[in-house]
């Protein structure tokens, strides 16, 4: 099957913000994880790696899937494939 120009944008828009959000997940689950002796300043009164892994990563990952939806919403009406009225 041979995807249109239009289809292709649509794609390529949607892989581009999944990588750029799957690399924020990464950070905030991998990378702060793993340098967490060495992040060791306070955060709202809390040790940051403390804060990041009893609060900051959930509240994070509630953001990327608020975004994501938010964004895939936006991108579906402007190449007109929504689903229904909303």
């Amino acid at each position: 099957m041979q995807l249109t120009a239009k289809q292709e944008e649509y794609w390529s828009r949607n892989l581009r913000v999944t990588a750029i959000l799957l690399a924020i997940w990464f950070v905030v689950t991998f990378v702060i994880g793993w340098y967490a002796r060495e992040l060791n300043f306070n955060f709202f009164g809390w040790p940051f790696a403390f804060f990041m892994g009893a609060f900051g990563s959930l509240v994070i990952y509630v953001v990327i899937i608020w975004y994501y939806a938010r964004y895939m919403n936006n991108l579906d009406r402007e190449y007109d494939v929504h689903e229904g009225d909303e």
